[in-house]
């Protein structure tokens, strides 16, 4: 499951100078509904996956599911510039279709676990240490707490929900199946720019649950720059994961599946590039672009090797709402040909995969408008249409439509 909570990620990353300290707990609660109607299909995947249904595609039939999310955080300050962060997380619930059929999938609150029973796991469980400029922060968290992290665009529970805009898509930033990993990081901020490195833990398997232990044989690296000039901030980052991957060009030469062709030193690696402005009276905007090399199998997140997304945020106060929020975004992703390849050959991979495939790209826009009842409480509506779902021609259009309630203290 995922949950990127605002204040856990403030409570992770270096604070802004000036800022706050925040209450030693916080707690956050989101309930989120989603529903789609039937779409057309020319065809659906083959692949058995255990349940009674099968391949990796999207139901074509009318569906819903609800997913639910509550997390408590303690945040201690045991001395001079150190924070000690603990949180444990309880999810339950399951995503669309058990998480499968969209590449930027249009929910942040599930990640790709398909068991809908509520599980109690320590999300978070990190420390930070302030040295001057330095910060460095050891233990587990979400990657996306630290490094791109958009400000209009890193908070499913109340914001953007589709994978492809609260995170850099073709990032494949090291996480178990739950979305967390344990790593070390080290943020040197200095005036207008800060520089940004980490190593963090693979899962031992593609999106598995277990994760690797021993760095030599995988490891997720990566680095980012940032700079801020008045009301907005650009950032660059590059990394390298290396993992047992299979190689989608072995993959088609053999008329096997990925997992059949795994070895041990395969990498992937790839950039991301982000800038946000905030245009004043509320109103502020973000654009997101990344890509990986795309020669072996996708790892830890989502199957996307190419990704552009944007997106704007208005706050209520302009129609006298001051709690309230709106948004409108747009991501358009992409495979490279390997990958393409595989899939177009009927391969499957841990999230998308119908069987056969006539590509297109994949287009999700998203829509939501969120309601502050009180401080604490809000309620919002979102709105997704998605053209080409999985990159397949054959299938869809989709429109998705959510209904959210969130709680924070």
């Amino acid at each position: 499951m995922r949950a990127l909570a605002v204040a856990a990620a403030m409570a992770i990353a270096p604070l802004p100078a000036g800022a706050e300290e925040q209450g030693p707990f916080h707690f956050q609660a989101t309930v989120a509904t989603q529903a789609h109607p039937a779409f057309q299909a020319a065809y659906s995947g083959k692949k058995p996956l255990g349940d009674g249904r099968f391949g990796n595609s999207l139901q074509s039939v009318a569906e819903s599911a609800t997913s639910v999310v509550m997390d408590l955080s303690l945040t201690l300050r045991p001395w001079e510039g150190a924070e000690l962060v603990f949180q444990p997380e309880l999810a339950g619930g399951r995503g669309l279709s058990s998480t499968l059929g969209v590449a930027a999938f249009p929910s942040g609150e599930v990640y790709r676990v398909g068991n809908p029973e509520p599980t109690l796991i320590v999300a978070r469980a990190a420390l930070k240490q302030a040295v001057g400029p330095l910060t460095f922060v050891a233990g587990k968290y979400a990657i996306p707490e630290f490094f791109d992290n958009v400000p209009y665009a890193n908070d499913p529970h109340t914001r953007f929900m589709s994978w492809g805009l609260w995170a850099s898509a073709a990032y494949d930033y090291p996480a178990d199946v739950r979305g967390y990993t344990w790593g070390l990081a080290a943020d040197f901020s200095k005036d207008w720019w800060s520089a940004r490195a980490g190593i963090f833990l693979e899962p031992k398997v593609a999106n598995g649950a277990r994760l690797e232990t021993d760095i030599l044989k995988a490891s997720g690296l990566v680095v980012e720059l940032e700079a801020r000039s008045g009301p907005g901030a650009v950032r660059v980052l590059v990394f390298m994961s290396s993992a047992n991957m299979g190689s989608y060009a072995q993959a088609i030469a053999g008329h096997v599946q990925i997992e059949d062709t795994r070895a041990q030193g395969r990498t992937k690696a790839g950039m991301a590039a982000s800038a946000n402005y905030d245009f004043g009276r509320g109103l502020g905007a973000f654009i997101r672009a990344s890509f990986n090399d795309g020669k072996n199998e996708t790892w830890a997140f989502t199957e996307i090797d190419r990704s552009l997304a944007m997106g704007a945020l208005q706050s209520g106060a302009r129609w006298g709402r001051e709690r309230d929020e709106a948004g409108a975004g747009l991501v358009v992703s992409g495979l490279s040909g390997p990958h393409r390849a595989y899939l177009e050959g009927g391969g499957y991979g841990f999230l998308i995969g119908d069987g056969a495939l006539r590509y297109g790209a994949e287009l999700l826009g998203e829509l939501f408008y969120r309601a502050g009842v009180t401080e604490q409480v809000s309620l919002g509506v979102n709105y997704q249409p998605i053209l080409h779902p999985a990159f397949n021609r054959d299938r869809g259009p989709v429109h998705v439509f959510t209904g959210r309630a969130h709680i924070a203290f």
